[in-house]
């Protein structure tokens, strides 16, 4: 049986990764990271130890490593003084401190550890976003227009790796997400336009599924919900949906469009 190590943010991709995986005879050994980690992992690491995780994982005699859930960007003006060495020299060595530099920068020094870094993809694949309505709220003519004007703006700020995603209303970009998250960037367009703000996700042109995918789950749903968002619109094959089934019901009783560009 083929061991991963999956090393979990926060939110519940990690645990459902951990579940779809064992459906497929792998053995799933988590990892959580203190302050940041919300599920139950069978080990804790403290934040910035990444010697300790290597230990962890020669230990546990693991070659597949993945990593899955939320580690917010902000966490690199946390205290140097939390970091280990390792952790230091990776930042040092970064020629930015963009989320895809220090990711891969992360990725390059486990190869050269001698692990491999596992693309989550495939054992992720039922989850993925699709093209065309995936609920039964069917979108307005203008929220649909606002996801054309919208889309290739998005495109173009994940590319840059400034956020992932952007709120619209009547062809205008109402806010664009940074390091405060996808959360706060749908609730400070709330504040600014009102309701039916339209919400778009979308991945890096050229997306690495194993470097921070775009994800969306129920309190996503939530907060456009609060504030009166009317669609969320995702490009199709390129964002992960956490518990699916659950999230487009609950879009459905929410009356909020869901929508595959």
């Amino acid at each position: 049986m083929d061991k991963i190590g999956l090393l979990a943010g926060y939110g519940e991709l990690p645990l459902e990764f951990k579940e779809l995986a064992q459906k497929r005879g792998y053995k799933v050994i988590t990892f959580g990271v203190e302050g940041i980690t919300n599920i139950r992992t069978d080990y804790t690491v403290p934040f910035g130890k990444v010697k300790k995780f290597i230990e962890l994982l020669k230990k546990e005699n693991i070659k597949k490593v993945t990593f899955l859930g939320k580690f917010e960007h902000s966490l690199i003006f946390k205290d140097f003084l939390s970091l280990d060495f390792t952790a230091i020299q990776l930042l040092l060595k970064s020629r930015d401190r963009k989320p895809e530099t220090l990711i891969k920068n992360f990725i390059t020094f486990l190869e050269s550890k001698g692990f491999e870094v596992f693309d989550p993809k495939e054992i992720l694949s039922e989850i993925l976003s699709e093209k065309g309505l995936m609920n039964r709220v069917k979108p307005k003519k203008e929220a649909l227009e606002d996801a054309r004007f919208g889309f290739p703006i998005a495109k173009e700020i994940a590319t840059m790796d400034v956020g992932q995603t952007i709120v619209v209303k009547n062809k205008t970009v109402v806010s664009v997400e940074a390091m405060e998250g996808t959360q706060e960037t749908i609730r400070r367009a709330g504040k600014i336009a009102g309701k039916n703000t339209r919400v778009i996700k979308v991945a890096r042109r050229k997306q690495d599924f194993r470097i921070d995918v775009p994800t969306v789950g129920i309190e996503t749903l939530k907060v456009m919900k609060e504030v009166g968002a009317d669609s969320l619109f995702l490009e199709a094959g390129k964002v992960y949906i956490v518990r699916k089934k659950e999230f487009l019901k609950l879009a459905d009783e929410f009356k909020i469009t869901v929508y595959g560009l």
